[in-house]
């Protein structure tokens, strides 16, 4: 499906999230990056922009090769791509625009763009402004992607692997943050060059062979808690994104020790019983008196 067309690394904010490799085919005006993960049969909900008053019209788009999935023009008409006509709506809501996918399938895993087109100083002239792009992940039960470990819980200042198997040679592949902190923790391309996000500098490694990357993640923190996705984009005609089950992780949080709070409060107890006893002692020899 076109919905699924041919993707690029994800232009991201900042230093936090740079892109694999070059692709921007509009000008970018304060980028970002949002990560929608769903399972198959949900609903994909995406909100574009529409700030600018001499806007013509804005468009959602696959983000390497600029397919169009939905315009939407200023005056209110709008084009949907004829395989998503059944499942796709929308509605303008203030200066946004919501865009809502039904029944998500694994095929629907893309990265898409947010666009507008304004007109500019001349007749008949627009320019194309991107306004952000947005990783799709449509999980299925089984896939072409096998990640592990499902569930982790280490300790903090722990490490933990990652291992992400493709079943076929990927062109770009991704480790994400998908639920709490949403985030891309990692992008590497077929010629292994690499991003990382800030939040895991000096604590990622990964070896990467064809089909495997092991993906090793130091010095854990409790903020470090999330589900974090395996998502693969796959060498074919269109290209295709594959994702992985997911490694729910929990970083256990620092325990008080049982026996010392139990020794703690029998001693208040006793103390408590004695200064009872006390007063009640001294009570009585007053009535004695």
């Amino acid at each position: 499906m076109l919905w699924m067309s041919c993707l690029p690394a994800a232009a991201l904010l900042l230093l936090l999230l740079l892109p694999c490799s070059p692709g921007q085919k509009c000008e970018g005006n304060g980028q970002q990056t949002d990560i929608i993960s769903v399972w198959e049969g949900d609903s994909i909900s995406i909100t574009c922009s529409r700030k600018y008053l001499e806007e013509v019209g804005t468009y959602l788009k696959t983000s390497k090769d600029r397919v169009n999935v939905l315009f939407v023009s200023r005056q209110g008409t709008s084009r949907i791509h004829s395989t998503l006509v059944n499942r796709l709506n929308y509605s303008e809501e203030g200066r946004n625009l919501r865009i809502t996918l039904h029944n998500a399938q694994q095929s629907d895993s893309n990265i898409y763009q947010c666009s507008t087109y304004v007109k500019t100083e001349g007749q008949g002239h627009h320019k194309e402004l991107c306004e952000k792009e947005i990783i799709v992940v449509v999980k299925a039960r089984t896939g072409a992607l096998e990640q592990s470990p499902l569930y982790a819980s280490p300790q903090p200042s722990q490490s933990i692997n990652i291992t992400c198997a493709l079943k076929s040679p990927y062109e770009e592949f991704y480790l994400l943050k998908t639920h709490v902190h949403r985030e891309r923790v990692l992008c590497v391309s077929s010629q292994n060059t690499s991003t990382t996000s800030l939040a895991f500098a000096n604590r990622l490694e990964y070896s990467n062979e064809e089909k495997k990357i092991v993906i090793t993640l130091h010095n854990l923190q409790e903020n470090d808690s999330d589900i974090y996705v395996c998502a693969g984009l796959v060498k074919k005609v269109p290209y295709f994104l594959v994702s992985g089950s997911g490694t729910m992780m929990l970083i256990k949080g620092t325990q008080i020790d049982c026996r010392n709070s139990f020794w703690i409060i029998c001693a208040l107890a006793i103390m408590v019983a004695l200064l009872l006893t006390a007063l009640m002692c001294c009570a009585l020899s007053r009535v004695d008196v």
